[in-house]
C-alpha cells in the first residue's frame, strides 16, 4: 500500500500499456463472453480495466486499498452508471459471499502476505459457477509455485496463459 500511495500519480503513465496487454490476453482467454454479469475487480488501481469490461457487465465493483488510486478510479467510474469503487483489503472483502459471477485480480497477488488465503477469499466471493481470473508477475512467481497456489486454494484451472510478451501469468479458474 505504501508503494502505491507514493506512486499513484504516475501509475497510469508507468503501467497502462502493460496492463492493457494483460486485459486483452485475459479477455481472449475467457473467449470474451457477451456478458460478464456481476464483476469484482480486486486491486482495481486507477480503474484502467473499467473501460475494457464495464459495457459488458450488469454491475462492476472495483476495490483497492490505496485511497489515491481509488480517487482516480472514481473518476474513471463516472463514465459508467454500473461501476462503483470501494476501499477494501483484498484479504477481507466486505461483500456477501457468492455474489460475483467473475472476480478479476490483476497484478496484486505478489503483494499479498499470504497469497493462498487471498485466493481463498476470492473463491468465497465468486458464485459456485463463477470464474476467478488472477495474474501473477513472472519476476515474483516461478511457474510451478504460482500453479501450486491455485491447487492449494482448491481452484480448478480452466485455462492458463504464459505468453513470452507478457510479464505475468494469467490463470482462469473456478471454484472446485
Amino acid at each position: 500500500m505504501k508503494r502505491y500511495d507514493v506512486t499513484w500519480d504516475s501509475y497510469d503513465q508507468q503501467y497502462a500499456e502493460e496492463q492493457d496487454a494483460k486485459y486483452k490476453a485475459t479477455l481472449n482467454a475467457l473467449n470474451a463472453p457477451a456478458a460478464f454479469g456481476i464483476v469484482l475487480d480486486v486491486g482495481c488501481g486507477s480503474g484502467l480495466f473499467f473501460s475494457q469490461i464495464a459495457n459488458k457487465t450488469k454491475l462492476l465493483v472495483g476495490v483497492d486499498i490505496t485511497r489515491n488510486l481509488l480517487l482516480k478510479a472514481k473518476t474513471q467510474a463516472q463514465a459508467f452508471e454500473n461501476v462503483h469503487v470501494i476501499q477494501a483489503d483484498a484479504d477481507h472483502l466486505p461483500f456477501k459471499k457468492g455474489v460475483f459471477d467473475n472476480v478479476f485480480c490483476f497484478t496484486v497477488l505478489q503483494n499479498m502476505p499470504k497469497p493462498k488465503e487471498t485466493l481463498h477469499e476470492f473463491k468465497c466471493q465468486a458464485k459456485r459457477d463463477g470464474r476467478i481470473v488472477v495474474t501473477g508477475l513472472k519476476k515474483a512467481f516461478e511457474l510451478t509455485g504460482f500453479l501450486d497456489l491455485f491447487e492449494a486454494a482448491t481452484l480448478r484451472m480452466l485455462s492458463f496463459v504464459d505468453e513470452d510478451d507478457l510479464h505475468c501469468y494469467i490463470a482462469v479458474t473456478a471454484p472446485s
